[in-house]
């Protein structure tokens, strides 16, 4: 008899191995797509000024180099991308995990929120105090989307319309508190009142207020990535979000790894508003939040949902924001020039069209 050439070896497939029978490992040319949209975004924003400016070099000058002035535009222009990394985090997480998670405001709020009532009513514990505020902020936000988790793993309700509707729903009651009886009276602003010094982070790059938050949103982005990569919950979160018909014949709990993603993703968004309060503002402000959550989102498209790339799509989404501020401040433009800008990267980032003409399929 003819000897078998493609009989098992007796040896269990890996995890490579079973990713190329499957067909499911994402195409290498998608991260040229990725690398595109910036390039693209950098074009169209340039017509735009020369479109919409009298003076577009000074335009351009100050768009581009603004934020690069001195330490204190600099500093602020990382300080803001702090943020985008922990928000576009934990919209990775749960992208992974094949779930989307909407509500980033009402979570990067909620986290704040809690964070900060924690820090003030446990000032007397010192350091401690910090420490239990950070968890406690990022269990709050981290609960609200885990019970969306919930619903879709229980009802398979659409997630992207609860966490939406929890988000808009605690956005209003946190509101009523900061305004109300949670208000410093001593503040002009609707605040909260500020932490105490002592757990306040250290600021660098004075007289900016960038934070030692920079370097715990480097290592948030560092650990997510060996925990997707290295580990079995990673890569059975990564399985249940490629394929979860496969991930299920192959006995992975797809239902827990929803909750766990969902419950992931609302922690890191919770630990953009409280490394907010903990870095910049130390107290919770009225509505600091507004743009955060779908900024982050943005940062993680252009980042094609990689770990480690959300670092420089946040800086890169950063770099628009600062850039649009200083050319407002010293030239003819108005802000709504890096609304556009971010319309477009939204665009192209999920543009399918972009991605068949770089993995070689017909474009329409």
């Amino acid at each position: 008899m003819k000897e078998r050439t493609d009989a098992p070896t007796g040896k269990p497939p890996g995890i490579d191995q079973i990713d190329r029978l499957t067909g499911i490992l994402r195409p290498p040319s998608f991260s040229a797509a990725v690398l595109l949209v910036p390039f693209v975004s950098i074009l169209i924003l340039i017509m735009l000024i020369f479109l919409l400016s009298e003076n577009p070099a000074r335009t351009l000058f100050f768009f581009f180099l603004g934020p690069f002035r001195n330490l204190y535009s600099f500093g602020n222009m990382l300080n803001s991308s702090i943020p985008l990394i922990f928000g576009a985090l934990g919209i990775t997480i749960a992208m992974k995990a094949g779930c989307l998670n909407l509500g980033g405001e009402g979570q990067i709020y909620s986290g704040a929120f809690t964070a900060t009532a924690a820090a003030i009513a446990l000032s007397p514990l010192g350091i401690a105090a910090g420490i239990i505020a950070c968890l406690a902020g990022a269990l709050a936000a981290g609960a609200m989307s885990a019970l969306c988790g919930i619903f879709k793993a229980r009802w398979n309700t659409n997630e992207l319309i609860t966490t939406f509707l929890f988000s808009s729903a605690a956005i209003h009651v946190i509101n009523y508190l900061v305004s109300g009886p949670f208000q410093d009276p001593e503040s002009s602003l609707q605040s909260t009142g500020k932490i105490a010094a002592g757990l306040r982070l250290p600021l660098i790059l004075a007289p900016s207020n960038l934070s030692a938050a920079v370097f715990i949103a480097v290592f948030a982005a560092a650990a997510m990535h060996v925990f997707l990569a290295r580990t079995k919950t990673g890569y059975e979160l990564r399985m249940a979000g490629i394929n979860l018909l496969f991930a299920r014949y192959g006995g992975i709990n797809t239902k827990l790894n929803t909750v766990l993603a969902m419950f992931f993703s609302g922690a890191l968004y919770g630990l953009a508003g409280v490394f907010t309060v903990f870095g910049t503002h130390f107290a919770t402000v009225k509505d600091f939040y507004v743009g955060m959550g779908w900024n982050g989102l943005a940062a993680a498209l252009i980042a094609g949902f990689s770990p480690v790339g959300v670092i420089p799509a946040a800086v890169f989404f950063a770099w628009i924001n600062a850039g649009a501020r200083a050319a407002m401040q010293n030239s003819d433009i108005t802000f709504e020039v890096a609304l556009l800008v971010q319309a477009v990267i939204f665009f192209l980032s999920t543009s399918a069209v972009i991605r068949n003409i770089f993995s070689g399929k017909k474009p329409w």
